[in-house]
């Protein structure tokens, strides 16, 4: 339990009542505890007064236990639990001494024998600096299981991570999991993979009947039939079914029988429905479930029936918009993502608004918030349409936005109509007193679609961004390890650009110096693991009219990060380079793993003027020819322009309407009962409770 609890809260759940001492009973002594925090230390934690205190009572051999779980899920957290070393071990001062030919030779060398190049023999003097230390504070029972429970109350999708965190908890506590699941789960992909861990780890009478209670549509039952199958239950991808247990089959088909409109409902997703009733065998159980297997029927028998979604499309294309909006209003979320259409082709857009005003009340937080913000910035310089489609592969679209404007108030209108629903909703959630609403917290987005997020230190959402520490060096740094496929070459890159987003320069394997930046060397195979690093000077790179630089990982040899052992990267904050080793854990500021179904990753970009780092984990089509950053620039470019001027929901928005709804907004941040701030009370790193409590 303690490594998810310190990874996703910073705390470690101690019992008040001591382990009980071994035979010896020796007890612990101020030289063991100081002996683990001075190791937290090298890794960036330090531990609490209050933790250390509760230490101090429990016998040696049980401190030693825990000192070790501690220290090793640090060093998991950082990447400090792998060897970093690059092609010259004595990066960067080696390389810094090398001139072009030299490293032309090395690079063969390398190529030819795959070994790396021996050490200079210099003396690298001890890191002087590091981060400010991140406190592990003590933690209760009741708050590490709050952690399942805002898990499953999310009002949003859940990351690879999130679900496995969420099914530890239900493989560990088994049927007193129950009192743990939250009275409502609003998205339905997160009550799908729920209802998949229980069916698995905590089968029986109880959870027939927390599916019978919580499944409401046919789709419902397909995703949950995906998640059992290890899918995507977003339903972005086919999924491959199995077998199934005859008690198993008979449950999802009653399930089914249940719903009368599930005919219509399987025929939104014919062919997925198709495969599944393979597996399902409906005829089997005709005469029990004779609704469910007249809709198999139907599905297979390939006739041609009326949708809804086809309904709605036919009125559009006959210009009904009002009918068009009138059928739509049974779902508001759909009517919802089709406003702006809506309201650019109606001839009255009055009725339009006026249909979406009988039905906002009903619509999600997350798409109403949506909503809000892209009628806000509808009329501003908006360059690019940005779409982050539905799946496991963080992929990014963007397109020129060739879209009319609406019709004049229109964008107003639908911003006050989004506000209006949203402040009424939370004016009945529990009051929150007088609150302050950090300004920093513009530069957060709200987590509103993490199913595609990777696993990293800090969890953020995409566009987000931090201010960069106050530090001369930023190091890039790149892990990865061959997988079942042979060699692996992933090469770590920099892409700068200027002001306008204009291409100026890279740092990558083919060019291992530029601007004052080096990189240590390419590593082409890595069969006990490969380090590449890439450090950057910021100043230098200011006055040489560098804005911005994008963090790149190109995997060459094309086997996407998912088949690979390991892979992960980040970026390290250094005063001195030449100090320290190459890989100092107590100076990464960001750790993100990379196992996607894709070929290459844009973890970050550094925003040289506005000195911060704007989160990007976006991924790219791959080159098949020769995937590298030189190939793939004008894709880069694209990306970044789409991170950076695309409106998205931010966190002071959403907070300052909570606060307007259930409290008074004040700016004295010391009188407040509530503080939403980038580092104090409820924070943007509070990603559980806020997809919970405030989405």
């Amino acid at each position: 339990m303690n490594p998810i609890y310190l990874r996703r809260r910073s705390r470690l759940l101690l019992d008040k009542t001591p382990p009980a001492p071994d035979e010896a009973g020796a007890v612990v002594t101020a030289v063991e505890l100081a002996a683990i925090q001075a190791q937290a230390e090298e890794l960036g934690y330090v531990l609490s007064d209050a933790v250390v205190e509760r230490l101090g009572g429990w016998p040696l051999p049980a401190v030693t236990q825990m000192g070790r779980l501690l220290l090793k899920t640090l060093r998991q957290m950082t990447g400090a639990h792998r060897p970093h070393r690059p092609l010259y071990p004595d990066f960067p001062r080696q390389v810094q001494g090398l001139d072009d030919a030299q490293r032309y030779l090395d690079a063969i060398h390398h190529y030819l024998t795959l070994r790396r190049m021996p050490g200079d023999g210099s003396t690298r003097p001890p890191l002087l600096h590091g981060r400010s230390p991140r406190i592990i504070e003590l933690g209760d029972a009741a708050d590490c299981d709050a952690i399942f429970t805002q898990l499953a109350a999310s009002a949003t999708s859940l990351s690879d991570e999130d679900r496995d965190d969420l099914s530890w908890y239900v493989k560990q506590y088994r049927a007193d999991i129950f009192r743990l699941i939250p009275e409502q789960i609003p998205f339905k992909e997160n009550l799908a993979h729920l209802a998949a861990n229980l069916l698995r780890h905590v089968p029986g009478p109880a959870t027939d009947e927390f599916l019978r209670q919580r499944i409401d549509t046919a789709t419902d039952v397909l995703r949950l039939a995906v998640a059992m199958a290890g899918g995507d239950a977003s339903l972005a991808a086919p999924a491959r079914f199995k077998s199934m247990p005859r008690s198993r089959r008979k449950l999802l088909l009653s399930l089914i029988e249940r719903h009368p409109n599930a005919a219509e409902d399987m025929r939104r997703w014919g062919e997925r429905w198709k495969r599944l009733g393979e597996y399902l065998h409906p005829g089997e159980f005709a005469e029990r479930y004779p609704r469910t297997y007249a809709a198999f029927g139907l599905l297979r028998s390939g006739k041609p029936a009326p949708t809804f979604n086809s309904a709605v499309e036919g009125l559009l294309a006959d210009g009904q918009i009002h009918n068009a909006v009138t059928r739509l209003e049974s779902r508001p979320g759909e009517l919802a993502r089709r406003m702006d259409h809506l309201l650019r082709t109606a001839a009255d857009p009055a009725t339009v608004l006026a249909g979406f005003a009988r039905v906002a009340d009903q619509v999600s937080t997350p798409v109403l918030l949506q909503l809000y913000t892209h009628a806000a910035h509808r009329g501003g310089p908006t360059p690019l349409r940005t779409f982050y489609p539905k799946g496991d592969v963080a992929k990014v679209y963007a397109i020129a936005d060739a879209r009319a404007p609406l019709p004049e108030g229109c964008a107003d209108a639908l911003a006050a109509l989004c506000k209006s629903a949203l402040l009424t909703r939370f004016a009945a959630l529990p009051p929150l007193g007088e609150c302050y609403v950090d300004p920093a917290l513009r530069e957060h987005t709200a987590p509103l679609a993490q199913r595609s997020a990777s696993r990293s230190l800090r969890t953020l959402g995409r566009g987000s961004s931090l201010p960069l520490p106050d530090a001369d060096f930023v190091r890039l740094f790149l892990w990865w390890k061959n997988g079942s496929a042979g060699r692996a070459d992933v090469d770590l890159s920099a892409a700068m650009f200027g002001p306008d987003f204009n291409f100026i320069d890279a740092l990558t394997y083919y060019q291992l110096q530029s601007y004052g930046g080096y990189h240590s060397g390419d590593i082409v195979d890595a069969p006990d693991g490969a380090a590449e690093f890439i450090d950057l000077n910021l100043e230098r790179l200011r006055g040489r009219g560098v804005r911005f630089v994008v963090m790149v990982l190109n995997s060459y040899t094309l086997q996407p990060y998912c088949d690979l052992a390991e892979c992960f990267a980040g970026w390290m904050s250094r005063q001195d380079t030449n100090s320290g080793e190459p890989f100092e854990p107590r100076t990464v500021m960001d750790r993100i793993d990379l196992a996607s179904n894709t070929q290459i990753s844009l973890p970050l970009v550094l925003d040289l003027q506005d000195r911060c780092v704007r989160w990007m984990d976006v991924a790219l089509r791959a080159q098949p020819r020769m995937n590298n950053v030189k190939n793939n620039l004008s894709g880069v470019s694209l990306m970044l322009r789409a991170l950076l001027t695309r409106p998205q929901p931010d966190l002071h928005t959403l907070f300052t309407l909570h606060a307007q709804a259930r409290g008074r907004i004040i700016e004295d941040v010391e009188a407040a009962q509530t503080v939403f701030s980038v580092s104090a009370g409820i924070t943007p790193f509070d990603t559980d409770r806020i997809r919970a409590d405030f989405l």
